[in-house]
């Protein structure tokens, strides 16, 4: 049963990165097994492998819930996917091809398309996969799992920090990137992507508004 197994795993991460499901909702084992008409312990496996993925977290006598990620958590996520992105993106420069470019161009297409018509779940999915697909055109499917991973949890932290980024805002840093990989622009679509993930980053309220409980607590003159 490991193609249903699958399909739990992979509509539940949708969901979370489509911004369906929220941080900290209880994931039922009976309602999910009766969703797909699995057993509970095809759903059991499923949320097993969610949380090596850290995308949920399970407790004794509590069950499982989409995880809530953490201030540090959060950052060190973005750090990661800096250094990583920055180096694929220099890669692609150095390799790109003119079916590739067509390939990414068809893909902002699609972005601009969603961010028109205010699709939240479209455009969040394809913002989300652009860097995903950059993987992938490396030919790297390691690289591109380790991406899809980070994105799900960028997604989660998006969900419990985000303010009032933009996402076309976003959309159109992506056509820079793009812009600086056709041109075979090393140095500029590095700069360009750490911008961008610094722009999103910037958009999250990791800093708590206060951390003195005298402050917090006292009445509002």
């Amino acid at each position: 049963m490991a193609g249903a197994t699958e399909r739990i795993v992979e509509s539940i991460t949708a969901a979370i990165v489509e911004r369906r499901l929220m941080p900290g909702t209880k994931l039922a084992e009976q309602k999910i097994a009766d969703l797909f008409g699995v057993s509970r312990t095809i759903v059991r496996q499923a949320l097993n492998q969610l949380s090596r993925d850290r995308l949920v977290t399970l407790a004794p006598a509590r069950g499982a819930h989409v995880a809530m990620p953490s201030v540090d958590e959060a950052r060190q996520v973005f750090e990661v996917r800096a250094m990583i992105e920055g180096a694929m993106v220099r890669q692609l420069c150095a390799r790109i091809t003119a079916a590739q470019i067509t390939e990414l161009r068809a893909h902002l297409r699609d972005e601009q398309a969603a961010v028109g018509r205010t699709d939240v779940p479209g455009r969040t999915r394809l913002l989300a996969d652009f860097h995903v697909v950059l993987a992938r055109l490396l030919g790297n499917e390691v690289l591109a799992r380790l991406l899809a991973d980070l994105l799900s949890r960028s997604s989660l932290i998006a969900l419990m920090y985000q303010s009032s980024h933009s996402a076309g805002h976003s959309q159109a840093e992506h056509v820079q990137i793009v812009d600086a990989i056709e041109r075979r622009d090393a140095r500029a679509a590095a700069r360009l992507m750490e911008q961008h993930l610094a722009s999103v980053q910037r958009y999250l309220q990791l800093d708590p508004r206060t951390t003195d409980l005298a402050a917090a607590l006292q009445p509002r003159a």
